[in-house]
């Protein structure tokens, strides 16, 4: 909250701008044993579509992230057989990389993205379908 409050003065001033949360797909499903996180993600993409609606009229785009699993330190400690189960419930059978999210967060931050705003998009590989 405070971060976005932050970039937005700026962007406020020139009256454009995009911003982009990253959460996580367990804020959207929830998981056993992670309550805390997973209500801390879930409350990103309610400030998510909080901020694009109060920002909006100012030209201000708000977005948010949802990875599935993604190859970083935090997953590389994951239980093998966790891991696995992720990956077979993947349509795409594998898991994300950081690059992954990046072109997807760059997307957002682009023209191309311009009419898209207080939306979450998954990057899962198909996990949730």
């Amino acid at each position: 909250f405070y971060l976005c409050a932050a970039v937005a003065k700026p962007m406020m001033k020139q009256r454009s701008g995009s911003i982009v949360l990253v959460t996580s797909i367990v804020g959207m499903i929830g998981n056993a044993g992670q309550a805390a996180y997973s209500a801390s993600k879930a409350g990103l993409i309610g400030l998510c579509k909080s901020v694009a609606k109060e920002l909006g009229s100012r030209n201000i785009r708000v977005n948010a992230v949802a990875p599935g699993l993604i190859e970083t330190a935090m997953t590389e400690t994951m239980p093998d057989a966790a891991r696995e189960y992720l990956i077979k419930q993947a349509a795409l059978g594998r898991a994300g990389t950081p690059e992954d999210v990046s072109r997807v967060v760059a997307f957002l931050c682009s023209d191309d993205a311009g009419f898209i705003t207080g939306q979450t998009l998954v990057v899962d590989g198909g996990i949730l379908m």
